[in-house]
């Protein structure tokens, strides 16, 4: 076994003062302690690392980032194993790595690549600068053109498309600030970010607090008997109220190892089909239109039967329909809740986030900028969606963390994100440098 320097995620045991993950990541090679737990959990041995140290180009260490995650996962399922009464083995390889944070780009569907971007989600050049839109989902793109006031071009339909859809668009921002174009789609219910450096993103007051908090709320619903060797989670059942890639990708792995995961979307804010296709693997799912009060009860006796909930929406987006953390916690006190949040505590604490809009506005994008040979300068991405990957990881570890505590006769609340009251998912806001 060759470890070649690999780090781990930020943690404490007891979740106090745990660094956020912005603060730690910058260091070489950082060894602070795993993702916290509530109660006692049993401890096994090292997780094993094995192949390259190196997989992507570029300025930031994206495969420790990436590893560092599932290899948290991978300790807290065989943490989770022992609470049940059985052994898992457990190892992890930087080459299956790199392959799941990429999982989108292998698969194949009728023998086809999936679509990743629509013609209006990307970069483009602002007045003063540039900015990332998200425009994917179709409620996202009529957003945007109503902001830019392009709704009579007409662009949401038809067979406008590529150039014909995007030239608008980059024309219409070109005349403005890139935070007032960013500002403007935000108020109509879009998804943009300007592109910031680190230190402009810093200075706005955003951020702080830890990766991962947990909050114990009352004696977990017991687990059911010694599952069957590799299966953790075999006989645990879990409602997936998640959605694009963070949640859906915990759930996902929930479901692999052996728990009964059902998803649960509305009927009218649809899944991208082919997202939906590359974490939709090893869980069942469902449509319910939880603004229906008979829908709504019927996932009410759902809960009563759950181990465990994870909910992947923005922060108060589920709290209308009484199914955030606080909400389920008082109706269903046994019950395990991870909750994810994409920008953590601070002033866009209840904003939209996407991967590629985290890194646009807090400093990876700039730092994956390159500069043409006549000099024009145009900002980048990272290799992967790793912030979305290394953000579903931790949380089916902090799942998995308190379902073994709860195997121990232990509590059971926790939250998956960085704000000190626990607000759950920030966005990995950079990877670890090289």
């Amino acid at each position: 076994m060759v470890e070649h320097g690999w780090p781990e995620l930020p943690g404490a045991a007891d979740g106090s003062d745990v660094p956020a993950v912005t603060d730690v990541v910058t260091r070489p090679v950082p060894t602070v302690g795993p993702v916290p737990t509530v109660g006692p959990v049993p401890t096994v041995g090292p997780v094993p690392v094995t192949g390259p140290r190196r997989l992507w180009a570029g300025p930031l260490d994206v495969e420790g980032l990436a590893v560092a995650s599932v290899r948290e996962c991978a300790r807290a399922a065989a943490e989770l194993a022992a609470a049940r009464g059985t052994d898992l083995a457990v190892s992890v390889d930087s080459q299956d790595v790199a392959a799941a944070f990429d999982s989108f780009g292998h698969l194949r569907l009728d023998g086809r690549p999936l679509q990743a971007w629509a013609p209006l989600s990307g970069f483009f050049a602002a007045a003063d600068g540039w900015v990332r839109l998200h425009a994917n989902y179709p409620h996202h793109r009529r957003a945007l053109l109503d902001a830019l006031h392009l709704d009579a071009l007409h662009l949401d339909g038809g067979a406008a498309d590529g150039d014909e859809r995007r030239d608008p668009v980059a024309r219409a921002v070109a005349r403005l600030p890139a935070a007032e174009v960013e500002a403007r789609v935000r108020a109509r219910g879009g998804a943009a970010a300007a592109v910031r450096s680190e230190r402009r993103w810093r200075g706005l007051g955003h951020g702080g607090g830890p990766l991962v908090a947990m909050t114990a709320a009352g004696p977990a619903r017991v687990l059911p008997a010694t599952p069957p060797p590799g299966a953790p989670l075999a006989g645990v059942r879990i409602l997936d109220l998640t959605r694009v890639i963070a949640g859906p990708t915990a759930t996902r792995v929930l479901g692999a190892l052996g728990a009964d995961v059902l998803r649960v979307d509305p009927p009218h804010l649809p899944e991208l089909p082919d997202q939906h296709l590359d974490t939709g693997f090893a869980k069942r799912s469902a449509v319910a239109d939880l603004r229906d009060h008979a829908t709504a009860a019927r996932v009410e006796e759902l809960l009563g039967t759950a181990h465990a909930v994870v909910a992947g929406y923005r922060p108060g987006a589920l709290g209308r329909l009484g199914l955030d953390g606080a909400a389920l916690a008082l109706r269903h006190p046994r019950l395990v809740v991870v909750e994810l949040s994409a920008w953590g505590r601070g002033p866009w604490a209840h904003e939209r986030g996407f991967d590629s809009l985290v890194q646009a506005a807090t400093g990876i994008a700039e730092r994956y900028g390159t500069t043409a040979p006549d000099g024009a300068w145009r900002p980048g991405a990272l290799p992967v969606q790793a912030l979305d990957h290394a953000t579903g990881y931790p949380a089916a570890a902090a799942a998995m963390r308190l379902l073994a505590a709860a195997g121990c006769g232990s509590a059971s609340r926790a939250r998956r994100g960085s704000s000190s009251r626990a607000r759950p998912r920030r966005r990995v806001r950079r990877a670890i440098r090289r």
